[in-house]
C-alpha cells in the first residue's frame, strides 16, 4: 500500500509558536483517526496561527492518520493559501471554520466530526438529553445550528455565528458535532466528552426502559464541577490529559511531528 508522499518540513519557515500549533493540530487529527471518529477525508479541524487571523486546516485528500505538522495548509480568513501546498482545502470546511474564527477571537481550535452516534443524536428532535455525567458538561455550553445542506453557501456563515454565540459545543442537526475552544487540547477533550455523551444516549435509548434525567439543579452546577475536576476555571482542562494522549499516539501512530 502506498503512503501519501511526505510533505517537506516547514519547521524552519514558521515561528516557534506556529510550529507548536502545527504539531498539536496534526496530533489531534491522528487522535481522531485513532478513536475511529474520522470520515475518510471528510470533516475537519482547524487551529488559529498564534498572533494572526490565519488558520491551519487539513490538506483535502489526505486521511487523518497521515497528517503531519508540515502537511497542514495555512489559509487566511478569505481561504487563500499562504504557503505552497499541492493540496486544496475542503470548501465546506472553509465555510464552517472561517465563520467561527472570524468572530470568536477566544477560539484557537475548531473541531468538527460526523460520527454515527453524533449524527444519530443530531437527528433527534430533542437533541442531547441530560442522561450522563458527560452530557451535563456539554449542556452547560451547547448550541444548535439547523441543517442547510452541505456548507457551501457563504451566506450561512452569519447564521452559524449567531447560533454558536459564545458557546463551546454545537450540534448540527442531521449533520454532526462541533467544538470550539481556546486550545487544541481543550477542543479534543470537549469532543471526547460530547461524543461519549452521544454514545451513552443512543445506548441508553436502545435499552427500551424508562430513562432517568439528571435534575436541573445538578445541571446548573456543571461549570463548577468541571472546574473542580479539571483544576481550572478555563476551558476543559485539556492540558491535564494532552501529554498522556500524545504518549499514546507516539506508541500507536508516531510521525505527526514531521
Amino acid at each position: 500500500m502506498n503512503a501519501a508522499a511526505p510533505a517537506p518540513s516547514v519547521k524552519d519557515q514558521v515561528s516557534e509558536a506556529e510550529w507548536q500549533t502545527r504539531v498539536d493540530l496534526a496530533a489531534c487529527y491522528r487522535l481522531i483517526a485513532l478513536h475511529g471518529w474520522d470520515d475518510l477525508i471528510f470533516t475537519h479541524i482547524s487551529a488559529k496561527v498564534p498572533g494572526t487571523e490565519d488558520f491551519l486546516i487539513n490538506p483535502y485528500g489526505m486521511m487523518f492518520h497521515e497528517i503531519t505538522a508540515s502537511s497542514l495548509v495555512k489559509v487566511d480568513l478569505a481561504g487563500r493559501k499562504l504557503m505552497d501546498s499541492p493540496y486544496d482545502i475542503n470548501p465546506a470546511g472553509y465555510t464552517i471554520h472561517s465563520a467561527v474564527h472570524e468572530v470568536r477571537h477566544d477560539v484557537g481550535c475548531v473541531l468538527h466530526i460526523h460520527t454515527p452516534a453524533g449524527i444519530a443524536v443530531s437527528a433527534q428532535k430533542n437533541g442531547l438529553l441530560p442522561l450522563s455525567q458527560q452530557s451535563l458538561f456539554v449542556l452547560s455550553s451547547l448550541a444548535y445550528h439547523g441543517y442547510e445542506g452541505v456548507a457551501l453557501n457563504h451566506d450561512e456563515k452569519a447564521r452559524l455565528q449567531a447560533d454558536l454565540g459564545d458557546r463551546n459545543f454545537m450540534i448540527l442537526p442531521n449533520h454532526g458535532l462541533l467544538t470550539a475552544f481556546g486550545t487544541v487540547a481543550d477542543a479534543f477533550l470537549g469532543m471526547f466528552t460530547l461524543q461519549r455523551a452521544c454514545e451513552a444516549q443512543i445506548m441508553a435509548q436502545s435499552g427500551g426502559g424508562e430513562l432517568i434525567h439528571i435534575p436541573q439543579q445538578i445541571l446548573d452546577g456543571a461549570r463548577a464541577m468541571l472546574a473542580g475536576v479539571m483544576k481550572t476555571s478555563q476551558g476543559m482542562g485539556g492540558q491535564l490529559a494532552w501529554p498522556a494522549l500524545l504518549r499514546k499516539l507516539d506508541l500507536q501512530n508516531p510521525g505527526y511531528r514531521d
